[in-house]
């Protein structure tokens, strides 16, 4: 069962053994970072820092002249990823003898909410989510595509992970995040998703409905939440708060602008990759929900991108609806977090990879090596040996 950790750059760069440590713990593959939202990372065997901190989300490669001229383009890193930060890295990883794939962040960068505001995401109360492109809008659309195929399809990479290649909400840390006071729920986040910037608007209009009439039903039926009300769970939840014929208009228009661009960016990856590029998406098979693993539904994914990968931190059970759609060389790789300062269990990862085996994973997702401690690093190279093909 093949495996592969994320990585960044700035883990590998600097640091001569990092490639070797990456290639001992089991893995075929690394999944490094080529585009990135802001962070503050640790690197705990670093020998020349501790801590990265990017201050805002950047392409970790020298950008070409596709963008001359364009008011929204990628935005270069600062110290923490200079020059060609990903190529220097790839390189490295290669010579430890692992395959390397680009990590592709994509609708979620707060500095292009900060310089662009009309580019972001607005919700039924007219407050804006800077860390969220809205992507119906056409010129955000454009720009998502063509980062999507310059980032992706990197010298020496073998295939892409696309993120956030959908709706992004509410649900993000920013900053110093202070929004837990009040469980929302899954009724409640999509509500909160809703964008209501004039594209948004005018794609109510086309699926029947007066936007500014939605964005106070939107008002009206969060203020239950507001007040504590437990939540419904699930679109039935939505569509109790909302009403049922409203709710499905607004998902018909989202569902559709979600797909579209996933399939064209796809598209765009393809044609600007060579032969056997893989392309996968990071996906969840709710197609309401938002976020780095946006709502897709499984059966039209599968027929638009090679596969997949599923989060798999809640356990596996969202590997089933695209387990029911796979067909023989499709990819569906079960992603498991391993650092245990991050909530994740490196020492169950044997045991959780054989249940998601069974649920119809076809590969492994790590995150993240290079986050984690020694002993987490240590914990995964015992429970990765005893998986056989890695």
């Amino acid at each position: 069962m093949k495996a592969s950790t994320f990585v960044y750059p700035w883990d590998v760069n600097g640091d001569p053994e990092a490639a070797e440590r990456i290639a001992a713990l089991g893995v075929r593959q690394a999944t490094l970072a080529a585009a990135y939202h802001s962070t503050r990372a640790l690197t705990p065997r670093h020998p020349r820092h501790r801590i990265v901190t990017a201050e805002h989300a950047a392409v970790l490669y020298p950008t070409d002249d596709r963008w001359e001229g364009r008011t929204l383009r990628p935005y270069a890193a600062g110290d923490w990823a200079p020059g060609d930060a990903f190529g220097e890295a790839a390189a490295a990883l290669a010579a430890a003898g692992l395959e390397v794939h680009t990590w592709v962040v994509l609708a979620h960068n707060s500095r292009l909410g900060a310089d662009h505001p009309d580019t972001s995401v607005v919700n039924a109360y007219g407050d804006r989510y800077p860390w969220a492109p809205c992507i119906a809008q056409p010129a955000t659309r454009a720009y998502l595509v063509d980062l999507a195929a310059e980032a992706a399809v990197r010298p020496g990479a073998r295939g892409t992970e696309l993120e956030s290649l959908g709706w992004y909400g509410l649900q993000h840390l920013h900053a110093h995040d202070k929004t837990g006071g009040v469980g929302l729920g899954d009724a409640g986040q999509y509500l909160m998703a809703l964008c209501f910037c004039p594209a948004c608007q005018e794609g109510y209009g086309r699926q029947g409905l007066d936007a500014d009439e939605l964005a106070a039903a939107v008002r009206t039926a969060l203020e239950p939440v507001w007040q504590g009300a437990p939540d419904d769970g699930g679109w039935a939840g939505v569509e109790k708060l909302l009403g049922e014929e409203t709710a499905a208009a607004t998902r018909a228009w989202r569902d559709d602008t979600a797909r579209t661009l996933q399939e064209t960016a796809v598209t765009a990856v393809r044609a600007a990759a060579p032969e056997g590029f893989q392309v996968l998406l990071h996906a969840d098979p709710v197609t309401y929900h938002v976020g780095a693993n946006p709502g897709v539904d499984p059966a039209h994914i599968l027929s638009v991108a090679d596969g997949v990968v599923v989060p798999c931190a809640g356990g596996p059970g969202l590997l089933t609806p695209f387990a029911e759609h796979r067909r023989d060389d499709t990819v569906i790789a079960a992603n498991f977090g391993v650092v245990s300062g991050m909530g994740g269990s490196p020492g169950t990862l044997a045991a959780d990879a054989a249940r998601a085996r069974q649920l119809g994973a076809t590969e492994l997702r790590l995150y993240h090596a290079g986050l984690a401690s020694d002993g987490d690093l240590d914990t995964v190279r015992s429970e990765l040996a005893g998986l056989g093909d890695r």
